[in-house]
């Protein structure tokens, strides 16, 4: 009666789970196959501002190769650049060399490296996974951030704010300008100068400390900021700087950049697979913002550049083809203000133009100048700010240039406010690039290249070849073993090895990540961890063959071992989400592959091996296992 009623173990998986774990199979072979093709060495051409490509150029590039003797693979002509694929590292320095003389000031011409996947797998959504900078190569930079004009800028923001509310509690005062890296307060009499420091002392006690000054024959006070204050400003500054930088190269198109924070006041970028170094600079270089300001329409600006007298209230800029003209010193909004920006053709003249969308603050100050000046001109600012080091009397100091060009002048039709158009750009391609530095943002302080390395696709060669020599040498070594210890089972683990590989190839090539050498160091750790789930569940069939059926002693071996295997993947899981928290750069590289390495290798070992073992020895008479 008792063996009647024994549970009878078949070990069969059902159609829909052979089923299922086939198409992940297939789905990992087919996303994993375009890291197989490698890339093209290529040649990527980019016009310059006033310039725009067409038939004319392509003919030009391609008669230029052709005479240097050089065989183009592949010409690719999309958002108006070119992509010339070439055949081997050589003709790409070759090519460079020669489309530089050729095309002169016309284009931008770079080194790059094009994916060579085949049409139907991109088709598919396949995509080779990104290689970091210590695999493919690229450039390596060092930023400093000049944080005395950020000091300085938070300075100037602050005189605004004081004046505004001198002006709601009636305080009247000379004047309040920034000098010797503090603020001076000028005002009529003692009576004011007290008002506006028990003003000061209630509305701005967070952020300065004043002191009476005797420096003016005018009763005033000096204004420094708190050392809090200036924390804040330059922790505002380092992380505006960190956002626009990424803003502007993940809108440019560099792949997986690395741009995080050295010290209080240093950024380090790295742009896997860049080799231009100038183009990198330029892409990084762009410090330029944007100041709308109001044409001073009552004085002559040419007569105003010749005796060089401006009326009270303006200041002399000049457009960039060198025509002088007066503005107002006020800004009425800047770069900072803007949210959005998308380049365009206007409807009427057919030119280029830019759609600007201000934030709240700056469309109520635009409202509130343009309904009170329709009629006049509104003037838009380009502003580029630069700083570089230099010796002067054997000494090194910091040289900080600005340029200001008026790009735009037009008259104001009508009041807006928080949407409207930049017009008078020469060409569409300088429309983009504007509505994308403006996107992007301005940086909050100028900065400087102090550290400049550029790593050759040779040193990533190497790389690359090392990290396979260990992944393939730790493979190869575990498939002996397993093969030599558990001979059947064995190979039964091996397979599922392989897949495991192919598999985390592919869930890398999907989320698109970064392989670095740290993540081929979790690969590693990998392969140790996959195949150590299928030696706890060998052993334990193992140890169930002494005392019970083949059938009863494979189902206990995969149903007892389980629970020790998810433990210990779960807590290493857990260590690596720590990881990736809370690390930066190759730390995360390494996290990411020791996650799905360590999921991957669940699916594998357990139901990959299991769906093996069902198939072979499942629901037929088996008396001895080869294990």
């Amino acid at each position: 009666m008792f063996d009647s009623k024994k549970k009878i173990i078949n070990n069969q998986y059902p159609a829909w789970k052979y089923l299922l774990l086939m198409l992940v199979i297939v789905l990992g072979f087919i996303y994993s196959a375009p890291n197989i093709f490698g890339e093209d060495p290529a040649i990527q051409i980019s016009p310059v501002k006033s310039i725009q490509f067409n038939k004319t150029t392509e003919q030009s590039i391609l008669e230029a190769l052709k005479s240097a003797q050089i065989t183009t693979k592949k010409v690719e002509f999309s958002a108006g650049k070119f992509l010339i694929r070439l055949h081997s590292l050589d003709d790409q320095l070759k090519a460079k060399s020669v489309l530089k003389q050729t095309l002169a000031k016309q284009a931008v011409v770079a080194l790059n490296l094009a994916p060579a996947t085949p049409s139907f797998l991109r088709m598919l959504g396949g995509q080779p996974l990104y290689l970091g900078l210590d695999l493919r190569g690229g450039v390596h930079f060092l930023m400093d951030v000049d944080m005395e004009s950020a000091i300085e800028k938070s300075y100037y923001r602050y005189i605004d704010e004081i004046k505004a509310e001198l002006r709601k509690e009636k305080i009247r005062y000379l004047g309040l300008v920034y000098e010797d890296e503090a603020l001076l307060a000028k005002f009529r009499n003692d009576e004011s100068l007290e008002k506006a420091k028990n003003l000061i002392s209630i509305q701005f006690a967070d952020y300065f400390t004043q002191e009476t000054s005797s420096i003016s024959k005018s009763p005033s006070i000096i204004l420094t900021l708190k050392p809090q204050a200036i924390s804040e400003a330059k922790k505002y500054a380092l992380k505006q700087n960190i956002t626009t930088l990424r803003n502007r190269i993940d809108e440019l198109g560099v792949a997986e950049p690395v741009i995080q924070q050295q010290g209080d006041r240093r950024i380090v970028v790295q742009l896997p697979g860049v080799q231009d170094t100038a183009k990198a600079k330029e892409i990084l270089g762009a410090t330029a913002t944007l100041e709308f300001r109001l044409v001073e329409e009552k004085a002559d600006a040419v007569r105003a550049e010749k005796t060089g007298y401006t009326p009270n209230g303006s200041r002399l800029y000049h457009f960039r083809d060198g025509r002088p003209i007066l503005l107002k010193r006020s800004i009425i909004v800047s770069g900072d203000n803007v949210t959005n920006a998308q380049s365009g053709i206007d409807s009427e003249s057919g030119s280029p133009q830019v759609n600007v969308t201000l934030d709240g603050s700056g469309g109520r100050k635009m409202l509130a100048i343009t309904k009170k000046n329709v009629g006049n001109r509104m003037a838009v600012v380009y502003i580029e700010n630069s700083v570089e080091t230099i010796k002067v009397n054997g000494e090194i100091v910091k040289k900080r240039t600005t340029s200001k060009d008026v790009i735009n002048a037009a008259v104001i039709r009508g009041q807006f406010a928080n949407r409207f158009q930049i017009t008078g750009l020469d060409n569409p391609n300088e429309a983009q690039d504007l509505a994308l530095l403006l996107r992007a943002g301005a940086l909050a302080a100028p900065m400087e290249i102090v550290e400049e390395r550029t790593i050759g696709p040779s040193l990533g060669a190497d790389n690359i070849n090392q990290g396979m020599l260990s992944i393939i040498a730790g493979f190869l070594l575990v498939l002996v073993v397993m093969a030599w210890r558990y001979k059947t089972f064995g190979m039964i683990a091996n397979v599922a090895l392989t897949l495991n590989l192919v598999l985390i190839v592919a869930v890398l090539s999907l989320m698109q990540a970064t392989l670095t050498l740290p993540g081929i160091a979790g690969i590693v750790l990998t392969v140790g961890m996959a195949v150590d789930a299928n030696v706890l569940i060998f052993e334990r069939i193992r140890e169930e063959l002494r005392s019970s059926s083949v059938q009863s002693a494979i189902n206990a071996g995969y149903e007892k071992a389980f629970v020790t295997i998810a433990d210990a993947n779960i807590t290493t899981l857990l260590a690596a989400i720590v990881l990736f928290s809370f690390g930066t750069g190759p730390i995360k590289g390494f996290a990411i592959t020791l996650s799905i390495g360590i999921l991957t290798s669940m699916l594998t070992a357990i139901v990959g091996t299991r769906a093996v073992v069902n198939y072979l020895y499942g629901n037929k008479p088996v008396e001895k296992l080869s294990i």
